[in-house]
């Protein structure tokens, strides 16, 4: 049987070791063939491959659920579930998406970008079959760097309290998140990989034990707990703990031999309660240079499969955002020896791993802990340390709580760094990063800002470490900047809540945040083609704003425009009108950003063109609600 004639998982089912080993192969080969076409996450698909087939090959999957945790490694799974001939539209606009997606299959039976979020949406399942009385198995893929979540631990501890629930718990154990796993689970983890495979006592036991002569029938009470004492011998240290939880505990088992995975998965689902079952992979398995660099393979844009290197771009590109950013802090902390770096295993994401290699006691990665970033960079700030909490916008949203309960109402000085702010292209919805303006600006004692580029940037990297009054944030964009001059040092403050004005003109107001500056610029000299002369502002701040600006320009002018690369409702426009309404200034105001519905997965030029926030179509949405016409110069 060859790969695309699989349509369905259950077709999986009687096929040899050998067949299954073949449609291993067939799906490493596609897997690569497609992401070095169309980028994508690489390494942790290839390391799931047999134990995708392993698992699927044990359920009958018109009716047991499997859920995958965050979803990028899930390419094999996509594969074997009725999407090979449609794969290479991978991460494109229309096409397969990198993430699971309810709406996409039927197998798809939780959709998530996040970690940490499968024990539980798994254990809901299972507890709704039970209450349905319906009979079917219920299983979720974790990997052992999801396991440092919270969420996922709250998870177990609410699964090990159920021991009449079925639930299996496989967890994919590589060592690895996108980074190397950090913290005191993963090194529990990392010994159990150095601990021979064990099994754990069978009834066979209890057999053996009876026939002692004369001693196995009247100790039978004692043997439960004879059993269970052994098995406590026998059973490596983390295993035990998780036997202390609740959970039946299997492994470890080597995630890449079929004959055991496929064992040890009938064998799971024969036991009943929480089972966990630990199976050791490879990230990046079958391709080599992966293998080699589990890092820098976790995610590739497109590259060549017999070199592993980048498709070079046609010209060169200026530097990505996140490199200013780190090149920037770097600088600063070497100067300031209080400032520390906080990511949550995103080191190489937030430029982080810059900050680790040439000042390592000045960087603390927490795992895949948001919350726990939050309020540790809070603790810091109590005794006079600068923390430089470094998260992407869209996973910053797991911490809100602690955003407000413990650094905004007690305003301490903690600089949140949001990296991936805006539309972030093909992850989709999962992780743009439409939210932050809107749920931060609503909090008291935060300060809110954008750079407009690059150099920007880095005068508000300095602006946010010397701010000690209360806590600041700073959004910026996933990608590469204008190419304007960069200063290696010497940057300056900027005064926090000062705009300041780039173009004149007397038909229209244009307020540009961040991103969106560069675009209201071009579309006021689109405007100018056409006779309309706009005044273009770049906010930099949306909390505070700059009324003593913006005030007398809006009453004088008399229309404005604000733009935003995030969420309309609640934004960066709503700050500006509920300020003019808050003053009596009654002007109209036409707000343009992100409307409210999801971003899907597409070149970020694609997803903006489709909601309208391209140069042209900004002067046309000016020129038609204030203006009342149309120019087809305008597309």
């Amino acid at each position: 049987m060859h790969l695309s004639e699989i349509t369905h998982p259950n077709q999986l089912h009687g096929l040899s070791i050998r067949q299954l080993q073949q449609i291993a192969h067939q799906i490493r080969d596609k897997h690569l063939q497609t992401v070095a076409a169309t980028g994508g996450h690489l390494g942790p698909g290839l390391g799931v491959v047999e134990l995708t087939l392993g698992l699927y090959q044990t359920l009958d999957l018109d009716r047991d659920k499997v859920i995958w945790d965050v979803g990028h490694q899930a390419y094999p799974h996509k594969l074997i579930t009725g999407r090979y001939n449609r794969f290479d539209t991978l991460r494109q606009k229309d096409g397969i998406a990198g993430y699971l997606k309810r709406c996409e299959s039927k197998f798809d039976h939780f959709g998530a970008g996040h970690a940490s979020t499968s024990i539980s949406a798994a254990l809901g399942m299972a507890l709704a079959r039970d209450f349905k009385g319906e009979k079917f198995k219920v299983a979720a893929i974790i990997g052992d760097g999801a396991l440092t979540g919270g969420m996922a631990l709250e998870a177990i501890n609410h699964a090990g309290h159920m021991p009449k629930t079925n639930l299996l718990v496989v967890l994919n154990d590589n060592e690895m998140s996108i980074s190397p796993n950090v913290g005191a689970i993963p090194r529990y983890l990392n010994k159990m990989r150095l601990s021979p495979p064990m099994q754990f006592l069978t009834d066979n036991f209890e057999e053996q034990f009876k026939q002692i002569p004369f001693v196995g029938e009247s100790l039978s009470p004692e043997l439960g707990r004879i059993k269970e004492g052994m098995k406590r011998l026998a059973v490596p240290k983390v295993g035990a703990v998780f036997e202390e939880l609740g959970f039946t505990y299997m492994g470890p088992v080597d995630g890449h031999n079929l004959e055991e995975l496929i064992a040890t998965f009938q064998q799971a689902h024969q036991i009943p309660g929480p089972v966990l079952v630990h199976v050791a992979t490879v990230k990046g398995k079958g391709y080599e240079i992966a293998e080699q660099d589990k890092v820098g393979y976790h995610a590739q844009n497109p590259f060549n499969l017999s070199t592993g290197k980048a498709v070079p771009s046609s010209k060169p590109k200026p530097p990505a955002y996140s490199k200013v950013f780190a090149h920037t802090l770097v600088k600063l902390a070497e100067q300031n020896p209080k400032i520390l770096g906080i990511t949550a295993a995103m080191a190489t994401g937030t430029g982080l791993d810059k900050l680790q290699a040439k000042l390592p006691n000045q960087y603390i990665d927490v795992g895949i802990a948001e919350q726990h970033a939050v309020t540790l960079a809070a603790g810091l700030a109590t005794d006079g340390m600068r923390p430089v909490v470094a998260i992407y916008s869209t996973f910053l949203q797991r911490a809100y709580d602690q955003i407000i309960h413990d650094v905004c109402i007690q305003n301490l000085p903690v600089f949140f760094c949001l990296d991936r702010a805006g539309i972030v292209g093909a992850d989709g919805p999962t992780h743009q990063g439409m939210y932050d303006i809107a749920y931060l600006r609503c909090i008291p004692n935060m300060v809110l800002m954008a750079p407009k580029d690059e150099a920007e940037l880095q005068r508000m990297v300095v602006t946010g470490v010397n701010h000690t009054t209360g806590p600041i944030a700073m959004r910026f964009p996933r990608g590469n900047g204008y190419g304007v001059p960069l200063m290696e040092e010497g940057w300056e403050a900027l005064e926090i809540g000062k705009a300041e004005i780039l173009r004149n003109g007397d038909d229209v107001l244009i307020l540009g945040y961040g991103t969106m500056v560069s675009p209201a610029l071009q579309a006021a000299e689109i405007l100018s083609e056409h006779g309309i002369e706009a005044t273009v502002i770049n906010a930099r701040f949306a909390k505070p704003l700059d009324t003593e600006l913006i005030f007398p320009l809006a009453q004088k002018i008399g229309r404005v425009v604000t733009l935003e690369e995030g969420c309309v409702m609640g934004g960066f426009g709503s700050a500006v009108a509920e300020a003019l309404l808050d003053a009596d200034i009654v002007v109209p105001v036409k707000r343009i950003g992100v409307p409210d519905a999801l971003v899907e997965h597409a070149e970020p030029n694609q997803s903006k063109a489709e909601i309208g926030l391209t140069s042209p179509q900004i002067a046309q949405t000016v020129l038609q609600a204030f203006f009342k016409r149309e120019f087809s110069a305008v597309g």
